[in-house]
């Protein structure tokens, strides 16, 4: 268990960090009945630091919601659920409030005329 946890922190702290990996392209082609190499094109990509990774590694992670018994946990989503449910019913309150039902809309900007083209004689 100590091994894998070093690994994934070892993982952890290379994506907190950033890296680059090395990537070959190769392609082949068939000549004479027998795949060829015609191509092999070497790019190198950067990959950035990672903040989520870092927060992880520095400790962020146990307190979340993995550290929270079951219970608990049951517990977390009826709370969140009835927020949600208290936020839906307040917003169509305000939404039925205004009157007739019908929303305002601000007034439309007349179109400009075209113009008109004189023709030359």
């Amino acid at each position: 268990m100590k091994k894998k946890e070093e690994k994934l922190n070892e993982v952890l702290l290379k994506v907190a960090k950033g890296y680059s990996v090395a990537e070959i392209t190769e392609e082949y082609a068939e000549v004479d009945g027998v795949l060829k190499l015609t191509k092999r094109k070497k790019t190198k990509k950067e990959i950035p630091p990672d903040w989520k990774a870092l927060q992880m590694l520095c400790g962020g992670a146990g307190e979340g919601l993995g550290a929270l018994s079951d219970e608990e946990l049951e517990q977390e989503k009826e709370r969140l659920l009835q927020e949600l449910r208290e936020k839906s019913a307040a917003e169509t309150e305000q939404s039925d409030g205004g009157g007739d039902g019908k929303e305002l809309k601000a007034p439309r900007k007349k179109r400009a005329k075209p113009r008109k083209r004189k023709i030359k004689q």
